[in-house]
């Protein structure tokens, strides 16, 4: 009989299958599996108690974290039923594990004193287990490309928000949206990285006797679990509560005639950061008391998960109609200034691309595919566009409304100049007052303490200050206005800005 020694994670090994035949994330798979596991112990140990005493040499009822065995006589062999908490137990439930007792009384031990088991019919088939590894393989192969889009998005969110905060030109109410939304997205990739650093170092973690496995499965060990997970989903809702607002923004700032952008600044907010609470902390609640199973990410009761997916679909349902109402209000402003159909085409299509990433309307391909209904093929390709787009979008949002932005662009060019004119009054004051110094040779320049408004206390050092001061100004003065300025450009040469300062400007950037 081939007997197999028992890894005490094999527990953790065997769920592979599960992840991918069920096609959820890793750690909803672990979570479900921990439970049943937990509940088959709970149960093995519970029927032994149950057993009267041995009267003779037996080896000893246990539970080997694999299987539950009954007192066995010496020199024979005892078989029990595969255990129920296999993923693939339908269809091994009438096959069975093997275990020997010595003829001292003793379970047969390997080489290093672990305990065996033969299992042989209670494993999956080869050929399944080599389709499974494919896809376990392509699984795999998303979490690094989610990885590096949160960790791309990230990082471009961070300078984004920072170059927003540092230019207070760029402080106005449209502005302030857009960094709310950045924090959004900010929150919800740093969270989703957390949490999957949690979860890989809970679960890659060795268990072994019973004290560790009741450690692992305690509330305490999973608490910094279950915070991480809140604050994702938090984060999750927050962000489709932002890329509302900025639908509502700009469609307020279209259709309304008289529109006080400050007035709705504090409901904004109110939208973006107060809203989720309203279902987050419901979600927490019956997670709570209802399904407390480990690090709350698996959702075995739906209804419980509606409570977070219905403000994410109303959101994106929402912007989806106000994404068609805008691309009207276009077409008849394109359409009213006669332009040539080409350029009528293309400005059209630059709008409507920039539009996508704001309001999240990719969203919309796969909004009413649902992960109870999606299987096989689908559910794939909806895994693949989802993780690859939420990833992804924080970044493409800061390209599109930071980076590329003429009026950050513009802010960022006068600093430049201001910093490349800094260094050139620098070097020019060095010179001068090296010149002076050679000159006179007891003579004395407080431009080597890096001084840029003087030169020294002498008359010729009061008129190199003023010479300089003078030459700066004229050069700021022709930096703010020198045509290469993107603030001066003609309008008519870039798409259009989806947010004009009123009606007025809105018409004047279509001509």
């Amino acid at each position: 009989m081939r007997l197999t020694h028992p890894c005490y994670s094999h527990v953790l090994l065997l769920l592979l299958w599960i992840s991918c035949q069920l096609q959820a994330p890793f750690a909803q798979v672990m979570d479900f599996l921990y439970e049943k596991w937990k509940s088959y112990s709970d149960e093995c140990r519970y029927n032994l108690s149950l057993l009267p005493p041995p009267t003779e040499l037996v080896c000893n009822r246990t539970f080997d974290k694999y299987s539950c065995w009954p007192d066995t006589l010496p020199n024979t062999t005892a078989n029990i039923s595969c255990p129920w908490y296999l993923p693939w137990h339908h269809k091994v439930q009438h096959r069975f594990v093997f275990k020997k007792c010595g003829p001292d009384g003793q379970w047969v031990k390997g080489p290093q004193g672990q305990a065996l088991r033969n299992a042989s019919q209670c494993e999956m088939d080869i050929n399944e287990i080599w389709s499974q590894n494919k896809s376990a393989q392509m699984y795999s192969s998303f979490q690094v490309m989610y990885t590096v889009g949160y960790s791309m998005s990230l990082g471009a969110l961070l300078l984004a928000l920072l170059i927003l905060l540092g230019f207070s030109k760029l402080h106005c109410t449209r502005n302030y949206i857009h960094m709310n939304l950045f924090v959004s997205f900010i929150l919800k990739a740093s969270s989703v990285l957390v949490i999957d650093a949690l979860l890989k170092t809970r679960y890659s973690q060795k268990i072994g006797d019973d004290l560790s496995m009741s450690i692992w499965l305690s509330d305490e060990a999973v608490a910094g679990c279950r915070v991480a997970t809140v604050f994702m989903q938090y984060g999750i809702v927050a962000n489709y509560c932002w890329l509302l607002v900025e639908g509502v923004y700009l469609h307020n700032l279209l259709v309304l005639a008289v529109f006080s952008e400050k007035s709705y600044f504090n409901l904004y907010l109110g939208i973006g950061w107060g809203a989720p609470l309203l279902f987050v902390i419901p979600w927490v609640v019956v997670k709570f008391f209802f399904e407390n199973i480990q690090c709350w990410t698996s959702n075995d009761n739906m209804g419980f998960w509606w409570i977070l997916r219905f403000p994410v679909f109303l959101a994106i349902l929402i912007n989806f109609f106000i994404f068609i109402r805008i691309i009207q209000i276009l077409v008849s402003k394109l359409q009213a200034h006669q332009m040539r159909y080409t350029d009528y085409k293309f400005r059209l299509a630059k709008s409507t691309l920039t539009l996508i990433p704001l309001l999240g309307i990719h969203e919309v391909v796969f909004a009413f595919v649902t992960d109870e209904h999606a299987q096989g093929t689908l559910r794939s390709i909806k895994l693949f566009f989802d993780l690859f787009l939420s990833s992804f979008q924080g970044m493409l949002v800061a390209i599109l409304y930071c980076f590329v932005n003429k009026e950050v662009q513009g802010e960022l060019l006068k600093s430049w100049h201001r910093w490349q004119l800094g260094r050139a009054l620098e070097e020019e004051h060095r010179h001068t007052c090296s010149h002076m110094s050679t000159g006179r040779p007891g003579s004395t320049c407080p431009g080597e303490k890096r001084q840029l408004v003087s030169c020294s206390s002498t008359s010729n050092g009061a008129g190199c200050s003023q010479a300089n001061a003078l030459n700066r100004n004229s050069y700021l003065e022709k930096t703010e206005a020198s045509p290469g300025d993107p603030g001066t450009e003609d309008p008519r040469n870039h798409p259009i800005d989806l947010y004009p300062v009123g009606q007025r400007i809105w018409t004047s950037q279509l001509g």
